[in-house]
């Protein structure tokens, strides 16, 4: 004999809600069930709430902190007399204006003189010559710190006469060691600590031009 085992039916007591409405409406239909509801919602409001101590009160918002106007004059880079390439820099405005003439015409020089020299010489004559249009830029640079303005340098159109080689060679070793010397100098002569920085890592790019071209010298006199 088989055993069918039967889901157990859902009963809606609505339906009897609305029988015993009709037959007594006087009766409770489910005897004990109000009874226990009542009693649940007796115990859920004896529990007493939370004393007002124990909540936490509100976060106090805090007051936006004015942010103060700063006077155009007292902005940073602003000031009249700056500690670098200031009043004291401007002193020597006519020795900077000279730096550059004299940087833009021993570039032409070399440029030219590594047009008619031997090839093994042409690279180290036309980095040379990079370096001082790098100079002249850098001066000019100061220049404009100093008073606001750029610096227009002469333009010449003059046509460079180099001559012969070693005369050349020597000509420029002088030259380079004699601008040296005066960056080194006028370096001992500025009060402006930035310009005296610039000075002093001009005259040694300047010295080691120098030695540089007595090395090509020394080169140039080995097959005498």
């Amino acid at each position: 004999m088989e055993h069918t085992t039967q889901t157990p039916e859902v009963y809606d007591f609505r339906q009897y809600d609305r029988i015993w409405q009709r037959v007594a409406p006087n009766l409770e239909p489910y005897p004990g069930m109000s009874v226990q509801q009542t009693a649940v919602r007796s115990e859920v409001s004896a529990v007493p709430a939370a004393p007002a101590a124990d909540r936490l009160p509100p976060a106090p918002e805090r007051p936006a902190v004015p942010v103060p106007a700063i006077p155009e004059g007292q902005l940073p880079g602003a000031e009249r007399n700056p500690c670098c390439m200031g009043t004291e820099a401007a002193e020597l405005l006519d020795v900077i204006s000279g730096y550059i003439e004299a940087a833009l015409s021993d570039r032409r020089y070399l440029l030219a003189l590594a047009r008619q020299a031997p090839s093994w010489a042409r690279k180290d004559l036309r980095d040379m010559a990079a370096d001082l249009q790098e100079q002249a830029r850098r001066l000019m640079a100061a220049h404009y710190l100093i008073t606001g303005q750029c610096h227009r340098p002469s333009v010449s159109t003059e046509r460079v006469y180099v001559g012969r080689w070693r005369p050349a060679l020597r000509e420029r070793y002088h030259a380079a060691a004699c601008s040296g010397l005066n960056y080194a100098r006028s370096a001992e002569d500025s009060l402006d600590p930035c310009l005296t920085k610039l000075f002093e890592e001009l005259s040694k790019q300047s010295y080691a031009h120098a030695e540089t071209l007595m090395g090509l010298l020394q080169r140039s006199l080995q097959g005498m």
